[in-house]
Parts: structure tokens; C-alpha cells; sequence
């Protein structure tokens, strides 16, 4: 049974997530054009506050190599000037895409005269609880306020620093265009009882949304008493099949793999079918080679591997289920398309799976079969992305099947509400 939560966190918590109720109900009367000019000046100054922030950031890289933090944490976590001006710019595509709020999704006049209609609305108050991953506090913030959300951010004590000067940034902006900056709130203190906190603070915290390492989400799916939406660990899975084209395999496998490991999207796991390769692995391991990733294959690959000069391991079946975010992968051989799906769907953590394929067959019966929040077709499992989907910046990937699915972005951020009107009917 977990411990109590300190009395002095919960009230804590719990005032803070008043102030973003109210705030919440001030940015529900707004217009686009207002919610816009407010993202744009957001962008503008999360720019002119890179110097700041990036230096708050080798604050917190300095603390996580002294941590041991591995490199691949160390990559998430980075926020250089480069990266900076690409959590602007995501802020100005936010303001470029269209407004959820007030989209009727359906309606209808009834015979009686009423006129009915769905829209979307904000959910209210969103609580976000993420690892070392500063991005998500800007986008978090944007997509809560294009969508009229308040947000409260609990971001892991490895990215403190750059969470907090973020937040500063965003929260003077939201004031100097006469906004309620409790919209955007860092719960900076109270340690794992302020997320405790928040995901327990129901009626005042309408959605909780986890992003990060299977740990985490675990813990929020299972502790929380608030909403969840589950994003998913990436054991992503690339599968080529017998009429698979060499040289496409070959892109798509190490561009899957290698593009950025530290990433949910990143392939982990590569099937191939036993009639393909003589033909395709020995230009897929040259390509996993080169790029120094060492494959945990089963003893079918392990000449194909040695003979491009990979690094081969043998796999086990923890591997098979291992989200790995380095440049390792499993491999295995496999009998057909049957054997190729049955293993997808044995070990899928339900994010993304990749057929490359010359047979629209394979192709159909692969994406009607997979269970994943998106299925590939020849092209690379780095694809699923809100951002490559063209949603803007996207508030993570939901493996869940309720409400959202896939890369999250404006519309899975809001809910509906039936409005009625009529002139004097009763029943």
C-alpha cells in the first residue's frame, strides 16, 4: 500500500489546480484570433529567452552526467539553441492550425423544432507528468491553450532547471498579453507526492496524461483516481516480406532503427521472411553495421550479421519485449506472414508496426491483423509523429483504444457537450 501523501503537497497541488480551473474558464471564452496572437507571442518569447534556457539546460545535462544518466536520456533531455527555436516554431504552427473548439460534430433539427448539436470543448484542466523531456513543457503549454486547457506540468527532477526558466518564459508571455498565466503551471516542488498529488486531485484535474519510460505510465495508469490517457512504450516492430524490395528494406530498417534511438517511434525489433534473406540480409546488416548496432538475433541471422561485420548477440525472449533506445535491436527470421503477425502481436506494446512489402495482399492482411495505434507500409516507423502527421506539435502517443489513439494532438485534447435549443418546448 503506498504511503500517505504530505497534507502540505496535497494542499499544494490542490490550490494550484483551483487557479488553473479558473483560469481554464477564462480561456474557454476565447476567440481564436486571441488564442493565436497569444501563441505567437509565446513563440517570440520562448526565442528571445534561448540564451536562458539553454544555460539552465548544461545546468541540468551537468547534474545528469554526474548522475551517470545514459546517453540516451542525456539526448531527450538536451535542449540546445537549435532545439529551442524548433519548440518555437512548433508553437507557431500550433497557431496556424485550425481551432477544435466549437467544431460541430454532428446535428440535427428534431421533428419537434429542437435544434441539437455536438461541439467540441476544452476538457478543462490538464495535468501532464513526464520524465526529462523539456519540449513537452512547451508543448504541452501551446496545445493546451490552442485548445483551451489549462495545464499543470510535472516534469522529472532531471529536467528541473530548463522546466522551470520554460515556464517563467511562458508564464510573463501569457501575462503580457493580458492572459491569466495560471493557464501554464510547474509543480516544481513536493517531489513524487506533488505527481501523487496530482493524479489523485479528481474534480479539480480533468485529465492526467503520462509521457515517458513503462515505469512511469505503469504507475499513473494504475495509482491515478483522474482520467488517464495511456501513451505507450515503442517496441516497434519493422517486418519485410518476401517480395520486399532490397533497397527500400535496407532504408527503411536502418532509418527505423538509427534516425534517433532515444525515441518511442524508434524501430526495436526486425522480422524478416525466411524466403527474403539471402536476398535482403546482407545489405540490411551492412546498413545495421555501419551504423554500429549490434543485433540480439536469433542463429538464422547470426551469419548474416558476422559476415557484414555487425556486432551479433544472441536473443532471448526478454529482448523480444525490450524497449532498448540505443542502437541495439532483435532480429529473427521468420517462416511466412503468418509467423511475422502472431510475433507482432505476441510482443506489440501497441504503438507502431512497419511492413515493407511489394504484395498488396501482405500489405492489406498485415494492417488488418496488427493491433497498433498506427501500421506502417513501406516507410519507416519514425513517421508516427503528430508533427509528421501534420498535426503541429503533438502531446504524445496514446496506445489505448478510448478516445484517442495514435499521435495526440488539438481534437484529443478537447470533449463534447450537447447544446440545445429550442423556443418554448416541453415533454
Amino acid at each position: 500500500m503506498s504511503t500517505p501523501i504530505a497534507p502540505e503537497v496535497v494542499d499544494q497541488v490542490h490550490e494550484v489546480a483551483r487557479r488553473a480551473r479558473l483560469a481554464a474558464r477564462r480561456l474557454a471564452q476565447l476567440t481564436r484570433a486571441q488564442k493565436d496572437a497569444a501563441l505567437l507571442a509565446l513563440a517570440d518569447a520562448v526565442d528571445g529567452a534561448a540564451e536562458q534556457v539553454v544555460a539552465a539546460n548544461v545546468e541540468d545535462l551537468d547534474r545528469g552526467r554526474d548522475k551517470g544518466l545514459p546517453e540516451n536520456l542525456l539526448d531527450r533531455l538536451t535542449m540546445d539553441a537549435g532545439r529551442v527555436r524548433s519548440v518555437a516554431d512548433a508553437l507557431r504552427q500550433i497557431a496556424s492550425l485550425p481551432d477544435p473548439v466549437g467544431e460541430v460534430v454532428r446535428g440535427s433539427t428534431l421533428a419537434n423544432g429542437l435544434q441539437i448539436r455536438q461541439v467540441r470543448v476544452p476538457m478543462g484542466v490538464i495535468g501532464m507528468i513526464y520524465e526529462a523531456r523539456p519540449n513537452v513543457t512547451v508543448d504541452a503549454a501551446g496545445l493546451a491553450l490552442k485548445s483551451g486547457n489549462a495545464v499543470i506540468l510535472r516534469g522529472g527532477s532531471a529536467a528541473a532547471s530548463t522546466n522551470a526558466a520554460l515556464v517563467d518564459v511562458l508564464r510573463a508571455a501569457l501575462a503580457d498579453q493580458g492572459l491569466d498565466p495560471d493557464a501554464v503551471n510547474l509543480l516544481s516542488e513536493g517531489g513524487h507526492d506533488a505527481a501523487r498529488a496530482l493524479m489523485t486531485a479528481r474534480g479539480l484535474v480533468d485529465l492526467v496524461i503520462p509521457r515517458g519510460g513503462a515505469s512511469l505510465i505503469r504507475t499513473v495508469v494504475t495509482e491515478s483516481t483522474v482520467p488517464v490517457i495511456e501513451t505507450g512504450v515503442g517496441n516497434c516492430h519493422v517486418y519485410v516480406d518476401a517480395s520486399a524490395d532490397t533497397d527500400m528494406a535496407v532504408r527503411i530498417v536502418t532509418n527505423s532503427k538509427t534516425h534517433r534511438t532515444s525515441v518511442c517511434n524508434a524501430a526495436e525489433a526486425l522480422l524478416v521472411h525466411r524466403a527474403a534473406a539471402d536476398r535482403v540480409l546482407p545489405a540490411v546488416m551492412a546498413g545495421l553495421a555501419a551504423a554500429g548496432v549490434t543485433v540480439h538475433g536469433d542463429e538464422e541471422m547470426r551469419p548474416y550479421a558476422e559476415a557484414a561485420g555487425a556486432t551479433w548477440t544472441p536473443v532471448t525472449p526478454e529482448d523480444d519485449d525490450t524497449e532498448f533506445l540505443s542502437l541495439d535491436i532483435s532480429a529473427r527470421v521468420v517462416d511466412d506472414l503468418d509467423a511475422a503477425i502472431t510475433h507482432v502481436q505476441d510482443h506489440t506494446s501497441g504503438h507502431t508496426e512497419a511492413i515493407v512489402t511489394a504484395d498488396r495482399a501482405s500489405a492489406r492482411r498485415f494492417t488488418a491483423e496488427v493491433d497498433a495505434a498506427a501500421v506502417l507500409v513501406n516507410a519507416s516507423t519514425r513517421f508516427t509523429d503528430g508533427g509528421e502527421f501534420g498535426f503541429g506539435a503533438e502531446i504524445g502517443i496514446s496506445t489505448q483504444k478510448l478516445h484517442a489513439r495514435g499521435p495526440m494532438a488539438l481534437p484529443e485534447l478537447t470533449t463534447t457537450k450537447w447544446v440545445v435549443e429550442g423556443d418554448g418546448q416541453v415533454r
